[in-house]
């Protein structure tokens, strides 16, 4: 009891000396966190753009949302589960929990629910990085919990991708010293749409996981052909200390319902839910959401075949106009602007016209990154994209 009554007086000290940092956990690849890594690729802040425009815009392609649902299915589960909401939601995550590890191939144990995956992300930093040491990771990524990391005292030992955009695992490994407390993949990773070729990575984390734990955050998945050929799951059923992140916002569509969970071994998940904890911060509703939508697995393909349609029409789009974007595997796509594009210009005309985008500046240079909508919201994006570089 008394060390994590030290744990908590301990955490509230750093957080409130991180709190005179600039870095901004929530907004990847800020031009704040540039200034505190060599990241070569970071996000354009205009939050306004993003955000205070979304009730005006026509097609809200900026947040890698999926644009079908909730499903049917899952919103009469939400609804049901109002009529309970005074009540804590622990028995409904334990049949939910017991859902998910039947789908894994594990037990109960092997698993830890929050809301969402980048929860998950962020406390398996706190209980990692509280000591100190650094984190091991591609340049780019997904950076959550590499914020949070190095907001608590973490070095960030930042590895660029390979030429075809894949994680350099040789050179992630080489990275890997005495005083690394975690490795992070993120695949298919974000912002890049790219991956990891899946034999190549299970080698790479079966190796160093005997150094180190490896946290692959598996967020795209489900929109790839094969999704249980790629995920390093099969690792944690082998006893590897491998930690493997899922999310129910993106393929299930419950991006504002928030839940997530993590495949690891017990051990790693008892060394998390020893300092934070899980299923406190859930709402019965959107666990009940969540079965819902486990069982609706004709949801979930659908979304996944129009999204692919999708994809590949606004990639037919932008080959014609002459730009080279890089090849996805998830629901956005990622794509240098030609170098005289003005990059603020770009995004208010974006916006003003109604569709919301992501702006990356990559060497310094101006990059668009579009999340995969509706058919409808794709040709409404390549109109205005057209008109705006005209």
């Amino acid at each position: 009891m008394s060390t994590k009554i030290n744990r908590r007086n301990w955490l509230k000290s750093s957080l409130m000396a991180a709190s005179s940092l600039t870095l901004a956990p929530h907004l990847a690849w800020s031009s704040s966190a540039k200034k505190a890594s060599s990241s070569v690729i970071w996000e354009i802040e205009h939050p306004s753009y993003y955000w205070d425009a979304a009730p005006t815009l026509k097609a809200k392609l900026n947040a890698n949302e999926n644009p079908y649902g909730p499903s049917e299915s899952v919103k009469r589960a939400i609804s049901e589960a109002v009529a309970v909401g005074n009540r804590y939601g622990h028995s409904d995550a334990a049949v939910l929990i017991d859902m998910i590890a039947e789908k894994e191939g594990v037990t109960p144990d092997h698993i830890m629910l929050g809301p969402g995956s980048t929860d998950l992300l962020e406390k398996t930093a706190i209980s990692r990085f509280i000591k100190g040491g650094n984190i091991v990771s591609a340049d780019p990524s997904y950076m959550s919990l590499i914020n949070t990391a190095q907001a608590i005292g973490a070095d960030w030992k930042a590895v660029p991708l390979t030429a075809d955009y894949a994680h350099d695992l040789p050179a992630m490994e080489a990275a890997v010293d005495s005083k690394t407390q975690l490795v992070y993949v993120c695949n298919p990773n974000n912002p890049m749409g790219s991956i990891t070729e899946p034999n190549a990575l299970r080698n790479f984390c079966a190796k160093v996981s005997e150094k180190t734990p490896i946290f692959v955050d598996e967020a795209y998945l489900e929109f790839l052909d094969d999704p249980e050929a790629n995920s390093m799951v099969d690792l944690v059923r082998k006893g590897k200390d491998v930690i493997v992140a899922r999310t129910f916002s993106k393929i299930h569509s419950m991006a504002g319902l928030r839940i997530g969970y993590v495949v690891a071994k017990p051990e790693r998940i008892k060394s998390i839910t020893d300092m934070v904890r899980s299923t406190m911060g859930l709402c019965v509703t959107s666990i009940k959401g969540a079965a819902a939508s486990m069982a609706d697995g004709d949801f979930c393909a659908e979304c996944k075949t129009l999204n692919t349609a999708a994809r590949e029409y606004v990639c037919a789009e932008l080959e014609k106009m002459g730009y080279k974007y890089i090849p996805s595997y998830t629901n956005f796509v990622i794509f240098p602007l030609h170098k005289d594009t003005v990059g603020e210009a770009f995004m208010k005309s974006m916006t003003a016209k109604g569709v919301g985008v992501r702006l990356y500046s990559f060497n310094n240079e101006p990059w668009c990154r579009v999340s995969v909508g509706t058919m409808p919201e794709m040709q409404l994006f390549t109109e205005v994209f057209k008109q705006v570089t005209a």
